[in-house]
């Protein structure tokens, strides 16, 4: 049997605005400094390496995975010991991927977290033990080295159809697994000039983070370069001074206001609408249209006796449509994310609904916030 769906129509009517109507404000909210900017210069790095996880128990790469055993007789052969690539065949063992963030500041000697990731069709990393491994950055240059006992978050049990999974058991983590090698930090005692970015750009952010800054030192020294970035002149400052500086302004508060912003997943069907988010006056039209085709096998047989008739299979296929009457949402100027959610719920519409729907506010001129599908 075999069927094949046909849903959705939607038609959104934008409707003239009412008169005097209009749009809440925007609330404004506090936060410190800290939590709406970065330091310019002061991030984490990205790392990478390729290594293998030995000790499995049977759980690891097949045959077909050939890198695994060509990685192991290069490890073997940096060891002084020499094996054909072809006459290798162990299961124990796990071609992999290590992955880590380089935090700002770290020395040599820093300890940090790694993610091993398998890359062939190894069944489990559990109980596994990461070889040495070097970590590299974006220019090719080894930053960190990592070798451990992996900790797994799940398990795999079983074979064929007779088998469980639990969770994702070839992801492993090694906590404090990977030791600093090269020294990346940023001397802040050699800067003239200090850059924070906002997270999300606004002028009015950047201008009320500029004038705390020049409440709190006395002087006029930060400025708004643009909607990101508010500049700080470090040079009348004393050597030294600028750590002292960064922890004295990074946790003023200061007023902002986040953009509106509806954020779509159409994958998974999630929609995440913000509380300031307003609609402009429309109508919602919303209507089902289902087409279900359904196929069943018959045998058809001959008669008794019959010299020339055969048996032979026959495809019986039936047709079915249902249509709903069209359904409809009236909505105001100035209407709230909570006036639209009981309008859809009320309509029935699930949550695919909901994305086409916004979608189509969206290019009819009444959703008035950014519209963001992931």
């Amino acid at each position: 049997m075999t069927a094949r769906r046909a849903i959705l129509f939607v038609l959104i009517l934008a409707l003239p605005a009412q008169a005097g109507a209009a749009a809440k404000d925007t609330p404004v909210r506090e936060a410190r400094i800290k939590e709406i900017a970065t330091i310019e210069g002061v991030r984490a790095n990205p790392l990478i390496g390729y290594g293998i996880v030995v000790g499995l128990n049977g759980t690891g790469d097949r045959r077909q995975t050939v890198f695994t055993t060509q990685t192991l007789a290069s490890v073997l052969q940096r060891m002084g010991v020499q094996i054909p690539t072809a006459s290798v065949r162990v299961n124990n063992v796990a071609a992999v991927f290590v992955t880590a963030s380089l935090p700002p500041f770290a020395r040599p000697g820093t300890r940090i977290d790694v993610t091993i990731s398998s890359t062939g069709d190894a069944k489990s990393l559990e109980g596994g033990l990461l070889l040495l491994t070097p970590l590299y950055g974006a220019d090719g240059q080894v930053y960190a080295a990592a070798q451990g006992p992996l900790t797994v978050g799940g398990y795999a049990a079983g074979l064929g159809a007779n088998s469980r999974t639990v969770n994702h058991p070839t992801v492993g983590r090694i906590p404090e697994g990977a030791s600093v090698e090269r020294d990346t930090s940023l001397d802040l005692r050699q800067l003239k000039r200090l850059s924070f970015l906002l997270r999300e750009p606004d002028f009015s952010s950047a201008r009320n983070i500029a004038n705390a800054i020049n409440r709190e030192l006395g002087k006029d020294l930060a400025s708004v370069i643009d909607s990101r970035r508010v500049e700080i002149n470090a040079d009348s400052l004393e050597a030294g001074s600028v750590p002292a500086l960064l922890a004295r302004v990074e946790n003023l508060f200061v007023a902002f206001q986040s953009p509106s912003k509806v954020v779509v997943n159409e994958r998974t069907g999630t929609v995440v609408m913000g509380r300031d988010v307003s609609l402009g006056a429309c109508s919602i039209l919303h209507g089902t249209l289902s087409i279900e085709i359904t196929t069943d096998f018959q045998v058809s047989q001959p008669a008794p006796l019959s010299p020339q008739g055969q048996t032979m299979v026959v495809p019986q296929t039936t047709l079915q449509t249902k249509e709903t009457p069209a359904r409809r949402v009236e909505l105001s100027q100035g209407a709230t994310v909570e006036d639209l959610v009981r309008g859809l719920q009320a309509i029935g519409a699930t949550a695919r609904d909901i994305v086409a729907i916004l979608q189509a506010l969206k290019a009819a001129g009444a959703l008035q916030a950014e519209l963001e599908v992931i």
